[in-house]
């Protein structure tokens, strides 16, 4: 396969796995503002905060798996960057956009988060792709890694 075919492939993972934290994101801001009482500004960033964490669980394991760098370290490590790159754009995204929508043009919260994901989705497939799962160096992995050599 062709490099651009991998990136495309790899891609499609991003949005399936994506399409899952944005389910969960939706039915829990669903859950927080309807049945909690809880203002979209306060329940859009616990929500896109636990679809983050659910992302990075399942790129790890399913649309980076192949540039697996053995060690807690580098888990450690992505976990942070993935915070620092995808948990930014998406929490300053999410609430900037479903506040914007909401109060200017009366958009209600669901499909205005679903407009917010769409929106924040390329930037943060490009910050994943990348710097958090940017291809290590082998001896970029062996410094990092717990296991004997």
């Amino acid at each position: 396969m062709t490099g651009a075919g991998r990136q495309f492939l790899r891609f499609g993972k991003f949005n399936a796995v994506g399409l899952l934290g944005a389910g969960l994101q939706v039915l829990l801001l669903y859950l927080l503002i309807e049945r909690c009482n809880l203002a979209k500004v306060a329940a859009t960033p616990i929500t896109v905060e636990i679809a983050v964490i659910h992302n990075f669980l399942w790129h790890e394991r399913f649309t980076w798996r192949d540039r697996e760098c053995a060690g807690v370290r580098a888990t450690i490590t992505r976990f942070w960057r993935f915070h620092a790159g995808n948990g930014l754009v998406s929490l300053v995204g999410n609430t900037a956009v479903i506040s914007a929508l909401g109060e200017c043009c009366h958009i209600p919260a669901l499909p205005a988060a679903a407009a917010a994901i769409a929106l924040c989705a390329p930037v943060n497939f490009w910050l994943a792709d990348r710097w958090v799962y940017a291809a290590p160096t082998p001896l970029r992995c062996q410094n990092i890694s717990f296991r004997p050599n």
